[in-house]
């Protein structure tokens, strides 16, 4: 049973998101913390960004009120501050400064290799059907480094809309944590931190969504991918494969939405950390979506996802292969209906077309 202690915290965690999320906006107009309009931006006026910033207070007071309850591990709790830090800094150098790609990536491997080192949190072995035990090794720091970010990165990019990765890191987290808590036998303290944050993100959502008064901002933006893909490796220190399918799934939009624009840009024989305007959520409003529904439509979308992912836990190695291969051929036809890849690249609605002029012109005969 939850304990009436740790609701408390949770409900004081949210307050107190929504109380200091102004004093943040306020902040950040005073440091240059800003967005200014330009061709790749959707806000008309200059915004404050830095929201992030509101999050992160909340968060580690809401988690440090647990970790007075002696929930939390005191060497993992110190270690995730460290690394949370270390990306704080990096986003709000960049909200204020703009920094670059590479720039940014040092201070995700930072932060990474802290809580690697001093919070001892990895993926160290896994296991394959059929395969059985493998243990990384020395493989398990560069797997590591790139699982956090690539994750981190996922939540970086699909952050283009007013209340989009919060919402969808708030769909993505809450799911995580039901998962920890019911299926992966993790440690009860990851899904406290999990639902710590996912508390704070709801407090900070009714200023962020559609109309924002203030945006995340990479504050915000890699601070939650970090938090995402640190909590996911909690869960896989000794895993099989499909409990390392699990995150992915649950994390299908911002994934999705960065692997195409990889493909996108390579494609089209651009630098892949060049921005574009044909991301998920540039594509539907192309479409004629508006703001707020384009908002509610990925929602919907993650929620999907995260529903999928409920069923892995539940589901034979047979049953969860099947299910991969579903949402695998359901994703692709979407992807290309809306032409996420680039314009006039649909190898699979193609296929099915000629399969289907094919059968329909022998049919006539």
């Amino acid at each position: 049973m939850i304990r009436f202690e740790i609701l408390v915290c949770l409900m004081a965690t949210m307050m107190l998101s929504a109380i200091l999320t102004p004093f943040v906006r306020k902040l950040a107009f005073k440091i240059g913390a800003v967005d200014k309009p330009n061709l790749r931006r959707v806000n008309k006026v200059p915004m404050p960004t830095m929201g992030g910033l509101a999050i992160f207070i909340a968060y580690t007071l809401g988690s440090t009120m647990l970790y007075l309850m002696h929930q939390f591990p005191t060497r993992i709790f110190f270690a995730l501050l460290g690394g949370e830090l270390i990306i704080l800094a990096t986003g709000i150098i960049d909200d204020i400064y703009e920094l670059k790609p590479r720039q940014k990536m040092l201070g995700i491997t930072l932060a990474a290799l802290e809580v690697y080192f001093i919070g001892g949190i990895r993926m160290t072995t896994l296991t394959f059907p059929f395969v059985g035990l493998i243990h990384f090794h020395w493989l398990s720091l560069p797997i590591t480094l790139l699982w956090i970010l690539a994750i981190t990165n996922a939540i970086n990019l699909i952050d283009g809309l007013d209340g989009l990765a919060t919402g969808v890191s708030i769909i993505a987290l809450s799911t995580t944590g039901v998962i920890g808590l019911f299926f992966l036998n993790a440690n009860t303290f990851v899904s406290l931190m999990i639902f710590t944050l996912v508390a704070a993100m709801l407090g900070f959502l009714p200023y962020n969504f559609f109309p924002a008064r203030i945006y995340l901002g990479d504050t915000g933006s890699l601070f939650i991918g970090f938090m995402t893909a640190v909590f996911s490796l909690f869960g896989l220190k000794n895993v099989t494969l499909i409990s390392v399918g699990i995150p992915v799934m649950i994390l299908g939009v911002p994934i999705t939405d960065t692997v195409y624009a990889m493909i996108r840009r390579i494609l089209n024989k651009k630098p892949i950390s060049q921005a574009d305007k044909h991301h998920l959520h540039h594509r539907l409003m192309q479409l004629g979506l508006t703001h707020r529904q384009t908002v509610m439509v990925i929602y919907g979308i993650a929620l999907i996802f995260s529903f999928i992912s409920l069923l892995y836990p539940i589901s034979s190695i047979g049953g969860s292969i099947l299910l991969t291969i579903g949402l695998l051929f359901g994703l692709e036809l979407f992807v290309e209906a809306i032409g996420l890849a680039g314009d006039h690249r649909q190898p699979l609605l193609n296929w099915i077309k000629r399969t289907v002029a094919r059968f329909t012109s022998k049919s006539s005969h």
